[in-house]
């Protein structure tokens, strides 16, 4: 077979191929950031929401089918899916399709895990006749080429392909490890082992499931058939479904070294699970370093979402005193600086900070208003927070720790429930503009 065959192919397997972006968790390890919306949709990197790359990536890679199942308090994501991504031309089959639990099953159950998911909506899935299914994570921030994998799953003839992110061996024990052979077919999966196995060729490095995987569509529904009918299992694609294929199929892993969107060509693969308070904060001042390892400036492979048209960011006033700066920073749209200085900070849209106040190695969601004298380091803080005037956060852990959320790694989470609980509630900003 020629080249433009295999491109043909590749290219017929592309249009024959539905993503689903599995987004109805709540995401409890984000704690407060998560108490009214979804984990794909909490805003991440000043002006996108984490929901918004694996959709970029499926429209990067040539996929125009995808579906979005949602279930816990999707309010939010589906307000933001409806306004960002309905560019789709339906005449030609392309489209971003929501698909909220609806109990379609004989026990009238909400989704019960991710296989589950899926499973509810194989009615769906049928009438739209695709050849292959994408399963996708709602909730990791990475930038992947799919049509590569998709390309390495015709290549190997595999029933099943599971990406993989190298990880070194001691950190591998924090996730579903695959066991893998010299052909990289999967011999063995395991969840959070105390010795991992390390992958092929490599004593120090392991293969870590992503979470993302390719099914030939008719095997799986039998799977998905056969599962739904076992009352022992959890119905869940990493605890049930791939181990349950060992030694009873072609399951093939890929490397996401083999699909990732690099920077540079020599830079590492870049992949984030931001499921955690620590995790969250820091892949988002990742973004202030000079060369971050996620490339959002990359015009060759960009990241789409919606946000409201808004101004400028604004800095204001230039005395000794008072100035409005930032440094090592990102400023998102509608931000006003007033006075303030703002150090190796992340402000997502609409952050106002007031005069003579200081932010150090914060990540700002957006709506929020910083009272005056305040000094805030190493913290969140929420939707829509009024910051008190003279709060001081980062210097007095134990303080701290009785008034907000403080992570072991000494960070601290603030939201407008805590803030209300404190004595004095936060005055609206009365700076000039």
């Amino acid at each position: 077979m020629d080249q433009m065959d295999v491109a043909y192919d590749l290219n017929r397997a592309l249009k024959g191929t539905l993503a689903l972006v599995l987004a109805g968790g709540r995401g409890s390890r984000l704690m407060a950031l998560t108490d009214d919306e979804a984990k794909p949709a909490v805003p991440f990197a000043g002006k996108f929401r984490i929901v918004d790359f694996p959709l970029s990536n499926c429209i990067n890679s040539g996929i125009r089918r995808i579906a979005v199942p949602t279930q816990y308090k999707a309010h939010t994501l589906i307000r933001h899916i409806q306004r960002g991504w309905s560019f789709f031309r339906a005449e030609i089959n392309e489209f971003v399709e929501l698909w909220p639990a609806q109990q379609q099953t004989r026990d009238e159950a909400w989704y019960r895990g991710t296989a589950d998911a899926v499973y509810q909506n194989l009615d769906t899935i049928r009438a739209h006749d695709p050849d292959y299914i994408l399963i996708l994570a709602g909730d990791h921030v990475y930038r992947q080429d799919y049509s590569r994998m998709l390309a390495h799953h015709l290549e190997t003839g595999a029933d099943v392909t599971v990406s993989c992110v190298e990880v070194p061996l001691e950190q591998a024990k924090g996730f579903g490890v695959v066991d893998a052979d010299e052909n990289d077919n999967i011999v063995g999966f395991l969840e959070k082992p105390a010795d991992p196995p390390h992958m092929p060729g490599d004593p120090t490095r392991a293969f870590a499931s992503m979470g993302i995987y390719i099914f030939n569509r008719p095997f799986l529904e039998d799977l998905l058939e056969t599962d739904a009918a076992d009352p022992t299992s959890a119905h869940d694609f990493g605890k049930n479904i791939i181990p349950g294929l060992i030694g009873r199929c072609k399951l093939i892993a890929h490397r996401l070294s083999d699909s990732a969107v690099r920077s540079t060509p020599d830079a590492e693969p870049y992949w984030r699970d931001v499921g955690t308070v620590d995790a969250y904060w820091e892949a988002n001042l990742d973004l202030v370093n000079v060369t971050p390892e996620l490339d959002l400036y990359d015009q060759g492979w960009p990241i789409w979402t919606y946000q409201e048209q808004l101004p400028s960011a604004k800095f204001v006033f230039d005395n000794e005193d008072r100035r409005g700066m930032a440094v090592d920073s990102l400023v998102s749209g509608g931000c006003i600086i007033s006075g303030a200085t703002v150090r190796g900070s992340l402000l997502f849209s609409n952050v106002r900070v007031n005069s003579y106040s200081t932010m150090e190695n914060t990540v700002v969601l957006p709506g929020t208003d910083i009272g005056r004298n305040c000094r805030i380091r190493n913290a969140i803080i929420g939707n829509n927070c009024r910051v008190p005037e003279g709060l001081v956060v980062g210097e007095d852990r134990t303080l701290d720790a009785r008034r907000f959320h403080v992570t072991e790694r000494g960070v601290t989470l603030i939201t407008q429930r805590m803030l209300e609980a404190l004595e004095s509630p936060a005055p609206r900003s009365v700076e000039p503009a």
